[in-house]
């Protein structure tokens, strides 16, 4: 039924632009994307990770060897944490700029890859620093090329355009999307995952989720943003819980790993919209916190927002977790509440306060939603107006 709500004299952008190697076993494939590398000359890169996860999943066994074996040469920064700083990819883009890297070669979730898609733009542009690229201070058409070994099934930062990086002084948490920063090459091994701890395996499925929520309601939502909508929804809910039950269930991380992967897919082609506008503030001020987690304490007020303006299709796509729903405006609360009941049992049932948010906070986040850079170009997106009272009344739902 949401097929008559799509305007079809808008014209739609439709991109998957990276070459994604999927599967069980996919990470043997670094040998042969280090080969064209050598051929093309990116023989000297910089390998950006995490502190353990890159050897914790054994990811770095393939990599070194097949690096070794190309003759590639490499230097590794290893000092990214969650929701990374541009003080570390200032300080990753120092170590590259004076081994003079060709290339960059992130391995992890998010935080690795966006921080390397980072250091690729700015290897490119050597006057410049991270706080000018994050800061919206010049729009870069250029980058090194990128290769990306994913760690987690949540983020799809290994097939689209986007990074996002925090600039610690001033609580800002904000976005970039470039065309320079898809990808070259994406690894997407379902194997590397099995280790995941299981409430990060929720959170970053959570993310996934909140991804297509906001595709498929976005105002530059498409058909295409939709589908993949459903089918994420449906794989998570089919999946999620056999991994939280079973982590080293391979067919079970595989269609999570899917449902991410597409799920990034559909934001790359639909955008973002409330739940990641105002998680960014959250995470900025409190860089302890788990993106998914913050997207989690959100996601059922930022339901019972827009339902009412978007019911077709937040019916149809969030049937698996929420049956019985008619596709009517009047269902927001009904919406909203099984969410947040679904949610509940993949076990995140903080608010705010729980996180260690005040009820004077919320004045904070909703400026810092609105002042962060490329913040408010996605609560533009949003399918009802996105003013400083409906952002506040989300955080306050929240709490």
């Amino acid at each position: 039924m949401w097929e008559t709500k799509i305007n079809i004299n808008e014209v739609r952008e439709i991109r998957a632009k990276t070459t994604v190697y999927f599967g069980v076993g996919a990470i043997k494939k670094i040998d042969d994307i280090a080969r064209e590398f050598k051929e093309k000359g990116y023989d000297r890169i910089i390998v950006i990770t995490g502190k353990g996860a890159y050897k914790a999943t054994g990811a770095w066994e393939y990599i070194v060897p097949a690096l070794n074996k190309n003759q590639i040469t490499y230097i590794h920064y290893d000092q990214v944490t969650p929701n990374p700083t541009v003080d570390q990819v200032d300080e990753a883009t120092k170590q590259a700029r004076e081994f003079g890297a060709r290339a960059v070669l992130a391995i992890g979730g998010g935080s690795p890859i966006d921080a390397a898609k980072s250091v690729a733009v700015l290897l490119s542009y050597p006057d410049k620093n991270a706080r000018q690229l994050y800061q919206l201070e010049f729009t870069p058409v250029k980058a090194a090329p990128i290769i990306a070994i994913n760690l987690t099934h949540g983020t799809g930062t290994e097939a689209d355009r986007f990074a996002v990086v925090s600039i610690p002084e001033k609580a800002y948490k904000p976005a970039i999307a470039y065309d320079c920063i898809y990808p070259l090459y994406s690894i997407d091994d379902p194997a590397l995952m099995v280790k995941l701890p299981s409430d990060q395996t929720a959170y970053v499925s959570v993310d996934a989720l909140n991804h297509v929520v906001e595709a498929a309601t976005s105002k530059v939502a498409s058909p295409y943003t939709i589908i993949l909508a459903k089918e994420t929804v449906r794989l998570i809910a089919r999946y999620l819980p056999q991994a939280l039950s079973h982590p080293a269930d391979l067919t079970a991380r595989y269609y999570l790993l899917y449902a991410s992967l597409i799920a990034g897919i559909a934001f790359d082609n639909g955008l973002l919209h409330f739940t990641h506008a105002l998680e960014h503030p959250l995470s900025a001020v409190k860089p302890e916190l788990a993106h998914g987690l913050g997207l989690g304490m959100l996601l059922p007020a930022v339901v019972k927002q827009i339902y009412p303006a978007t019911p077709e299709v937040l019916a149809e796509i969030l049937e698996p977790i929420v049956p019985d729903l008619k596709g009517v405006p009047g269902e927001a609360e009904k919406a909203a509440s099984g969410v947040a009941k679904w949610l509940a049992g993949a076990g995140i049932t903080m608010k705010l306060k729980d996180a260690g948010f005040q009820a004077e906070d919320i004045a904070r986040l909703t400026d810092l939603a609105f002042t962060t850079p490329s913040l408010e170009l996605l609560l533009s997106m949003a399918p009802v107006t996105a003013d400083r009272e409906r952002v506040k009344a989300i955080y306050q739902d929240a709490f």
